[in-house]
């Protein structure tokens, strides 16, 4: 009986044994799939990052102007800029004769705030009327500036097939006062490819379109191309659908950039209702990088990436779309000061087209109150006034004109002074304009004051102002015109909304 008992045990622990070198047997199994699961990823993203990268094209940054206005702390500027290269097979898509140079059909300036909850992008008529500054031509030397130029003939300055994304940077800097971190060019076929890797965007139309309303130089109305109401469209009838500028609304490029507007918003919602999965965004991803062309900042895929990264938080309701203040000048288009001038400065200060503070602060904290001093706060309304740099140092005559836009003065000029060894800031003024010289002296203080024959007013900033802050910090940025705010449209906004599009 003993020796049953200890044989049942003996078997008991052989069997516990087996047991135990049996879960051991499987732990190591787990352990080793998990391990190659680890590998696999690992080589799976090294192979992602080097196609990525593969797909990306830079321009140079040798065009970039050496007058820019300041860094900031307060938010990031990309501009975004949509070409209809002829290249690459964009002909195919629309793009003209792939011979011609280069131009761009849309763009837009994306403000992402401080506090990386926040952003907003702002569209540019392409037949502004803006003053484009010295760029770069391919032979290395630099082209005279341009005054009253329609916006989009910059980035054809110098007749390449490529176009010039520097000059168009160049020229947004000195229309807005405001430093572009990053700029980003965006093709025809890019943009196709892009709504394809994503399964097609919602749109939505006010009524039925035809061939002859994309092409109106055709002799007969054609094809119904889009139904009215809601659809989803991807490639080419996505890249139809934002081309098309007669036959709806007032027919107008203003009307266009609207519908511009409602597309793109509705791509990002397609974007985050999909889920921001290396599954999901790698598609879009390759389809995007193909057929851009980006600054040297972002000219791989780890730059990129992180830049994406520092927008996932930015929710869709906080994403704004607006126009910059405008009005019909003839045939093109004029910037609506000091309306425009409101809105730059508003970016400047992080704030948010409902007067937030996006600065990184306490989210949703009004605006301050103007200064209650004995004068007064700085008030450029109606003043215009053109800006010199003095000095050697870099962007200081666009740090002024920035300063000053913030107080709703018109900057006609930013320029660099024939003598540039100006110690102290110099503020000129025409006969009749003593009063407006003195506020304008204001914003420097211990600037000297003379009058000079010609009207006009002029300042001269020099080396002392190189070392005062950019700005007077008790006076906040003046209010944006409501008609901002109110023609604004958010990310979450019904597509079928505001559907007369000019």
């Amino acid at each position: 009986m003993t020796d049953n008992r200890q044989a049942s045990r003996r078997r008991a622990r052989t069997v516990a044994e087996r047991g135990r070198r049996r879960k051991r047997g499987r732990g190591r199994a787990v352990l080793a799939v998990t391990a190659s699961l680890l590998v696999l990823g690992t080589a799976g993203a090294g192979w992602a990052y080097l196609r990525l990268n593969g797909n990306i094209t830079t321009f140079s940054a040798d065009g970039v102007s050496g007058d820019r206005p300041p860094s900031s702390t307060k938010g990031s500027n990309v501009l975004v800029i949509g070409s209809d290269g002829r290249t690459d097979g964009n002909s195919e898509l629309g793009g003209g004769d792939k011979d011609d140079v280069g131009r761009s059909d849309t763009a837009f300036l994306l403000h992402t705030y401080a506090d990386q909850k926040h952003a907003v992008a702002v569209s540019i008529p392409r037949d502004t009327l803006v003053d484009i500054p010295p760029c770069r031509l391919p032979d290395g030397s630099w082209s005279q500036p341009q005054h009253n130029a329609m916006f989009n003939a910059a980035y054809s300055v110098g007749e390449t097939a490529a176009g010039n994304p520097a000059c168009t940077q160049n020229t947004v800097e000195k229309l807005t006062g405001l430093r572009v971190d990053h700029t980003v060019v965006v093709d025809f076929k890019g943009f196709a490819t892009m709504t394809e890797a994503v399964g097609g965007v919602q749109v939505c139309l006010p009524q039925d379109v035809y061939q002859q309303d994309l092409n109106p130089n055709r002799t007969t109305r054609g094809e119904r191309i889009f139904a009215k109401g809601p659809q989803t469209v991807s490639g080419r009838q996505a890249l139809d659908y934002v081309r098309i500028r007669h036959g709806i609304g007032d027919g107008s490029d203003i009307g266009r950039i609207k519908r511009q507007q409602a597309f793109v918003a509705s791509l990002l919602k397609q974007i985050k209702s999909d889920g921001l999965t290396p599954a999901k965004l790698f598609p879009l991803a390759d389809a995007a990088t193909k057929s851009m062309t980006v600054d040297p900042g972002l000219g791989s895929a780890d730059k990129l990436v992180s830049f994406a990264m520092s927008m996932k938080d930015i929710d869709l309701h906080n994403t704004k779309f607006v126009t910059v203040p405008w009005k019909y000048q003839g045939a093109r288009v004029a910037i609506v000061h000091p309306d425009a001038d409101a809105l730059w400065a508003a970016l400047r200060a992080d704030r948010t087209i409902d007067g937030e503070d996006a600065g990184g602060g306490r989210s949703g904290a009004p605006a301050p109150s103007p200064s209650s001093g004995t004068e007064g706060p700085v008030s450029g309304s109606g003043i215009s006034v053109a800006v010199h740099n003095g000095t050697t140092v870099p962007g200081l005559a666009a740090r002024a004109a920035g300063t000053l836009k913030e107080h709703g003065f018109t900057v006609t000029d930013v320029t660099t002074a024939t003598v540039r060894t100006q110690a102290g800031t110099v503020v000129r003024y025409g006969p009749g304009q003593k009063d407006q010289a003195g506020e304008l002296a204001r914003v420097f203080p211990g600037a000297e004051l003379t009058q000079a024959a010609a009207p006009g007013l002029t300042v001269v900033v020099g080396s002392t102002y190189a070392g005062q802050p950019g700005a007077t910090a008790s006076t906040p940025p003046p209010a944006l015109p409501a008609t901002v705010a109110d023609d604004a449209r958010s990310a979450d906004d019904n597509p079928c909304s505001n559907l007369s599009y000019g």
